[in-house]
């Protein structure tokens, strides 16, 4: 035996032995993993998906299309039956004839496939080929399915893309190459790793799977991420209310008010320095304030949408004002704020009180008359067993919210992540939008499914019978000059009815403008990047599509074309102003403790 030879016997048996080191401690992980599924979290049926109604409807659709029109059925099905065998006999012929080497390829491009081996590699590329016939076909059939309604057919729709999506082959170790590599490559030490990855995100979550998708350990609130300078000035039980340290020497007169989601942390606009909307908006000579929403636990049960009004968006512009000496303050509501800022609105219209001189909303939705497709859960199926679950615990756990919204966009936060962390052992990315999207908070449970029911399914504030701290508000009751911020392939306030909503509002000083990008990224848009991209249009009383259609298109960023008009609203220049004053003293230092305090559960 040569030198040589003998040392790549011996290198061949350390990897042998690196192996079976590795297999056993999957053993070991496997018995982590059987003792967090016993415990398990108890999640109601009607919350793990669509209800059995949807699926008799579908199933009595389908039979009365077999019934009524069987030759499309059969064509439907012939034709499917056709391109897999077709692809079959092509594939078995290419072995035939010696040749190693798939058929040709004309599927659709598609980004899960990156890998040159499902393209070049016989068993991948008919793994992906008859994966993609097979969805094809199911999209095909549910297309064409009679006797639903439109509502019903965008949830099949929905929820049959969901199992399309999960039965990907990328999904599995066996059929997916990049996986298979990374563990020949490391002797199965990324199986090791993400196993172990697994296991942590189960423990972390009581047995519910919610794939990290940031480094939790590399951004700490106050520290690296929501640093602007600040003090809270102000604090009740709902929120503390920052007022930001100003960088020039002089501000605007009328200060401007943010209220931020209470679905997430205020952070997402204080992301860092680069990112920030806050610290650009106070470098514009804008005296800032923002609210920073408690995240609440079982005792905040009784809660509703008046509390928040009431004990939030009142409190904190009269505290505004009474530190700035101001009889008006701006308003800014984003998402779930923005809706409430306009029923707050149309409570202080009620009320005869004048206290805000212009609102902007950035997307927000107040006509839900067609919400897009966060409607798929919407449906009494799914607020029926939130409902239960508020009633017996008095929050809903931002568990539920976090799970939701993940699945409107499954491929890039769910399974891509999933593939990366679980199947490659990678370790979870330092990004700071991901840290702020996996620190979610819990919301009262009345509040809940108060918003759920009377805003989402009754669409009362657009219908003109919202009852609020005591007034009847609608739409009409918002004349305050506004602008509204929306985003184009956003798929929790869709564009086009955050569009309606602002039609239907009493202004006659309106600025509609369209971002691109979505929910976060086209709101977060600073400047400097310049992204995206924006369109403005005057007119507007056309439909949603016209206005697209004919208005003018701009390259980057709207911040400024929003600081622009918001200027036009904020006064005169004054001396800037340090946070708090006589009986508003700072209390702590932004971002404050509501931010980083957990609920007490």
């Amino acid at each position: 035996m040569t030198t040589n030879e003998f040392d790549q016997d011996a290198a061949g048996a350390a990897d042998l032995g690196k192996l079976e080191e590795n297999l056993e401690k999957l053993e070991g992980l496997t018995k982590r993993l059987a003792k967090v599924m016993s415990h398990k979290r108890n999640v109601p049926a009607s919350l793990q998906g669509p209800g059995q109604d949807l699926y008799m409807k579908a199933a009595t659709a389908y039979m009365a299309e077999m019934m009524h029109n069987p030759a499309k059925m059969i064509e439907h099905q012939v034709g499917y039956w056709g391109k897999t065998l077709k692809h079959y006999v092509e594939a078995q012929n290419q072995i035939a004839h010696g040749k190693l080497e798939p058929p040709e390829d004309t599927g659709p491009s598609d980004p899960r496939f990156s890998n040159p081996l499902w393209d070049s590699h016989p068993f991948f590329n008919f793994m992906k080929q008859q994966y993609l016939l097979n969805a094809e076909a199911m999209k095909e059939s549910l297309g064409d399915l009679e006797g639903l309604s439109e509502k019903d057919k965008q949830r099949l729709d929905y929820f049959s893309q969901q199992i399309v999506d999960m039965l990907a082959p990328t999904n599995f170790l066996a059929t997916n190459p990049d996986a298979l590599e990374k563990a020949v490559e490391t002797q199965g030490q990324s199986l090791v790793d993400g196993l172990e990855n697994l296991v942590r995100d189960l423990e972390a979550n009581q047995g519910e799977l919610i794939v990290s998708l940031a480094d939790k350990s590399a951004f700490k609130v106050g520290e690296n991420i929501g640093t602007t300078p600040g003090e809270v000035v102000f604090r009740n039980r709902m929120l503390e209310l920052i007022q930001y340290t100003p960088t020039t020497e002089t501000v605007h007169e009328i200060p401007l008010v943010i209220f931020p989601p209470w679905i997430n942390k205020f952070y997402i606009l204080d992301l860092n320095a680069q990112k920030s909307l806050i610290k650009w908006v106070v470098d514009q000579g804008f005296t800032v304030f923002v609210a920073s929403w408690v995240n609440p636990d079982a005792s905040y049960a009784d809660v509703t949408l008046d509390t928040y009004v009431e004990e939030g968006y009142l409190a904190a512009i009269e505290a505004a004002k009474a530190i700035c000496g101001t009889k008006k303050v701006n308003t800014v509501g984003y998402c779930i704020a923005g809706t409430t800022l306009s029923a707050t609105l149309g409570v202080m219209k009620k009320r005869k009180d004048t206290s805000v001189n212009s609102a902007t909303f950035f997307t927000t939705m107040t006509d839900f008359s067609d919400p897009g497709e966060v409607g798929v859960f919407l449906a009494d199926d799914f607020v029926d067993g939130l409902e239960a679950e508020c009633a017996a615990t008095g929050i809903l756990d931002r568990f539920y919210m976090a799970r939701t919204f993940s699945f409107l966009r499954s491929n890039d936060l769910i399974y891509k992540p999933a593939i990366k962390s679980y199947m490659m052992g990678e370790a979870p990315p330092a990004f700071d939008l991901l840290f702020w999207n996996g620190d979610g908070t819990n919301l009262p449970g009345k509040m809940a499914i108060q918003y759920l029911r009377e805003l989402c399914q009754g669409n009362q504030l657009a219908a003109g019978g919202f009852n609020i701290c005591g007034e009847t508000v609608d739409l009409k009751d918002v004349t305050v000059p506004l602008c509204a911020v929306a985003c184009e392939t956003d798929h929790i306030a869709a564009w086009k009815s955050s569009y309606r909503g602002v039609q239907q509002m009493g202004s006659k000083d309106k600025t509609f403008i369209l971002a691109g990008s979505g929910h976060i990224a086209g709101i977060v848009n600073p400047p400097a990047k310049k992204k995206y991209g924006h369109r403005t249009n005057p007119e507007l009383g056309l439909t949603a599509e016209d206005w697209r259609d004919s208005a003018d298109a701009h390259e980057g960023s709207w911040w400024p074309k929003w600081q622009s008009w918001l200027a036009g609203k904020s006064g005169k220049q004054v001396p800037a102003r340090a946070p708090g004053g006589p009986g508003f003293e700072p209390i702590c230092h932004a971002p404050g403790t509501y931010v980083t305090a957990a609920p007490k559960l």
